[in-house]
């Protein structure tokens, strides 16, 4: 009974509701500028336009984007830490500089590493050859990456000496290796499993984006603490030394 009543009521001309209305709207705007859409049939969405340039100019649109994320994961790590700089912004030095690294020398680096790896496993779809390329990019390629982006990251800071820049790698290695460990290979075993290898790119993009907007934020807030203990502590060893040392006689 239910079933014709349905039926009738659509047979009668009364209008079903719209998957647009709503909260459903601003997803399908969104959907469509990034696909086109059908609505669009021949006009290729952002993500389209994007993929092609990838593929006739890869090393340009690499530089673009991870210079782009780069100044972007900085300026909102900063939000996220509330770190300012000395005129009360969180748009610092820092912002200009990180740009110039993921453009300069996070995507070219990036770019040949990973097309090694994927010529390294070119055609090879077994669990076993999965299984080894994961491997590969965790013990072979992330080193690389991490250490680089934590020497830039040095120099970026002010670091100038060789022993200043050994201690800041050093130091960081590790913690952002077993974030790399955990994050990494999730994220390989997914684009594996569902994404073309020329979508690759946005894709590590996008999860590298994330994970160093979380890495930076949480340093951040470390030398924040770090700043305000020791500023603490100044300030105590100020007020029970306010003058001369006292001696009682």
């Amino acid at each position: 009974m239910s079933v014709k009543f349905e039926k009738d009521t659509i047979r009668q001309g009364v209008p079903v509701p719209s998957l647009r209305s709503g909260k459903h709207e601003l997803a399908d705007e969104i959907g469509t500028a990034l696909t086109g859409g059908k609505a669009n049939a021949g006009q290729p969405g952002y993500l389209a336009a994007y993929l092609h340039q990838l593929q006739t100019n890869p090393l340009r649109t690499k530089m673009l984007t991870s210079g782009t994320l780069s100044a972007l994961q900085e300026l909102l790590a900063s939000w996220i830490a509330k770190d300012r700089s000395k005129h009360g912004h969180y748009f610092s030095s820092r912002v200009p500089k990180m740009a110039a690294y993921g453009a300069f020398v996070s995507a070219p680096l990036g770019h040949v590493l990973i097309s090694i790896l994927q010529k390294l496993f070119a055609g090879r779809t077994s669990l076993r050859a999965k299984i080894l390329q994961i491997l590969v990019s965790n013990l072979v390629i992330a080193p690389i990456q991490n250490s680089v982006y934590l020497v830039s990251m040095a120099i970026i800071a002010g670091a100038r000496t060789f022993h200043q820049v050994h201690a800041t790698w050093k130091a960081g290695f590790m913690p952002v290796m077993k974030v790399s460990w955990v994050v990494s290979p999730l994220a390989l075993a997914f684009a594996q499993k569902f994404l073309p290898e020329h979508t690759w790119v946005p894709f590590f993009n996008i999860v590298a984006f994330a994970t160093g907007t979380y890495l930076n934020s949480v340093t951040k807030k470390k030398r924040l603490a770090a700043l305000r203990k020791r500023y603490q502590e100044e300030s105590r060893g100020r007020d029970d030394y306010p003058g001369a040392t006292k001696r009682d006689y």
